[in-house]
């Protein structure tokens, strides 16, 4: 992605646009790419943000999805947000609700889409051959439908983070604490408009993990494509923001 990352505070992201805030939440692997062409079709209508999360700077104590959700309301607080459009993906869709559940005057709408929460087929605890690239390669294309979408320069970048050792270390603790941190006894306390996009071929939060939020989130509305992973906004974005387009129109008033 060719934009500029921005540096205020001690807070690091990505600002394009102008209009309703629409603030985009990383997952443990997701790289700033991942959402570039939702930043070049949202910057004409609105306020693009992607804080980029913390997940190798903090503490270990804090390296959790609360801590993740405490850094997200610094943010806010920074950057004096609100009203805003909620979207995450992976841990990122996590954050966001645990954020949503915690501070929910701040936040308009919430979209998921291959979102951790309730359950998921943990990435950061099933990389233990570190060092071998064929392996980091075959389990970076199961985030997706097409493999051909796991570039190079993708799974260099997996690669790169799980050999380094504190990276690999947070990112198990990360891993851990979205497993534990379940959502499912909290999640009708929140009354913001849900939208789920969902890859029905998704293998990391399999199609039955968007059913249950379906069931939990009572103010949800379940869509589904076809021939996708666990990153639709990435491996099929025409199909994502026309959803998504819908969904946020229905709800800017």
């Amino acid at each position: 992605m060719d934009y500029e990352i921005k540096h205020s505070g001690k807070f690091k992201y990505v600002e394009e646009g102008a209009g309703t805030p629409l603030v985009l939440l990383h997952g443990l692997f997701g790289a700033l790419s991942n959402f570039k062409d939702l930043v070049d079709y949202y910057k004409r209508t609105h306020l693009v943000i992607i804080p980029l999360l913390p997940l190798y700077d903090l503490s270990l104590i804090d390296t959790s999805v609360a801590g993740l959700a405490k850094y997200v309301y610094k943010f806010f607080e920074h950057r004096k947000l609100k009203d805003v459009h909620l979207l995450g993906n992976s841990l990122g869709g996590h954050v966001g609700l645990v954020f949503t559940l915690k501070h929910p005057e701040l936040v308009k709408t919430i979209t998921l889409t291959g979102s951790s929460g309730l359950f998921e087929n943990g990435m950061g605890e099933t990389y233990p051959k570190r060092g071998d690239y064929n392996y980091v390669q075959k389990k970076t294309e199961l985030t997706f439908y097409d493999p051909k979408v796991a570039t190079k320069e993708l799974v260099d970048e997996v690669f790169n983070i799980i050999n380094n050792r504190l990276k690999a270390l947070k990112i198990i603790a990360l891993a851990r604490s979205a497993i534990r941190h379940n959502l499912g006894d909290e999640l009708q306390e929140i009354k913001q408009p849900v939208c789920l996009i969902w890859g029905k071929n998704d293998t990391i939060t399999p199609p039955m993990v968007a059913d249950e939020f379906h069931r939990l989130l009572p103010t949800s509305e379940l869509h589904w494509i076809d021939k996708c992973g666990h990153a639709p906004m990435m491996e099929v974005p025409i199909e994502f923001n026309a959803i998504l387009s819908q969904f946020l129109e229905k709800h800017e008033g």
